[in-house]
């Protein structure tokens, strides 16, 4: 009997060393096998507006130089510790008008790959520059994805902005670098002033076509008519800190039916 016993507990013995050298499905697996989490390139936007489309191409990893809430980004006078950022990063996105843009090249050397970004608010430049982002990044599936949602949302925007327009349709006078919200909202631009400041010859021009609309740009408050009669819309083009390019479709798209209610 104690023969018995011995080689039964000698088994257990057995299957228990088994069991703990072989592992359960219960138990974790080392931390060395874990498969690593695949990261995009590092990106550095001289803005919000180059860091929205970057985010929108697929990037994540996003630095913004010229801080959101800059009323007026590209004249923006970045500090030592922006423009170390910029030594580390896999991409520098800029846009030609940007104030700061030789600086970030300078900056950059040799490690980065510095990219021109077109900027304008229209639904063809939109998904155009994103689709050739993403080329670059490695990340065509996040940028098609976005494009997609983009347009469908661009058109119920723009639907509800044109939705909004009273009968006689208004006309507007537009700073040239906001004109395209017109066509966005189904209002017809019949003059543009700027980038330089309105003289008064101009001044009188604009006056003399009698518009219903100032389309005019919030970044640049100071460089806006007044023009008798006509309402005044502040209409963006910079998205803020969370990057989200549609935001500013949202923001203009309110701003735009309040001025036309009756």
């Amino acid at each position: 009997m104690r023969l018995i016993r011995a080689a039964a507990l000698t088994a257990v013995a057995t299957l228990s060393l088994l069991a703990s050298g072989c592992g359960s499905t219960d138990d974790p697996a080392p931390a060395s096998s874990a498969t690593p989490v695949a990261k995009g390139p590092k990106v550095v936007a001289s803005t919000s507006w180059v860091g929205a489309l970057a985010k929108a191409a697929g990037a994540t990893d996003i630095t913004v130089v010229a801080p959101a809430n800059v009323q007026h980004p590209p004249d923006y006078d970045p500090k030592p510790s922006d423009l170390a950022a910029v030594a580390g990063a896999d991409y520098i996105l800029y846009a030609e008008f940007d104030g700061f843009a030789a600086r970030l090249k300078d900056a950059a050397g040799s490690a980065g790959k510095l990219v021109t970004v077109q900027l304008e608010n229209t639904p063809g430049k939109i998904t155009s520059e994103v689709s050739r982002l993403a080329g670059l990044f490695g990340t065509g599936d996040a940028a098609t994805t976005w494009n997609s949602a983009f347009t469908t949302e661009y058109a119920k925007l723009s639907a509800q902005a044109k939705a909004a327009l009273p009968n006689p349709a208004p006309t507007a006078v537009s700073h040239l670098f906001m004109a395209y919200w017109g066509d966005f909202a189904g209002i017809s631009v019949v003059g543009t002033y700027g980038p330089q400041p309105v003289t008064p010859s101009q001044l009188a021009e604009l006056t003399a076509k009698k518009p219903t609309l100032v389309l005019a740009n919030a970044h640049l408050p100071g460089a806006n008519p007044d023009i008798p009669g006509a309402t005044r819309v502040d209409v963006v083009n910079y998205p803020g800190t969370d990057l989200d390019l549609l935001g500013v479709f949202k923001t203009n798209t309110e701003r735009l039916t309040a001025a036309l209610k009756p």
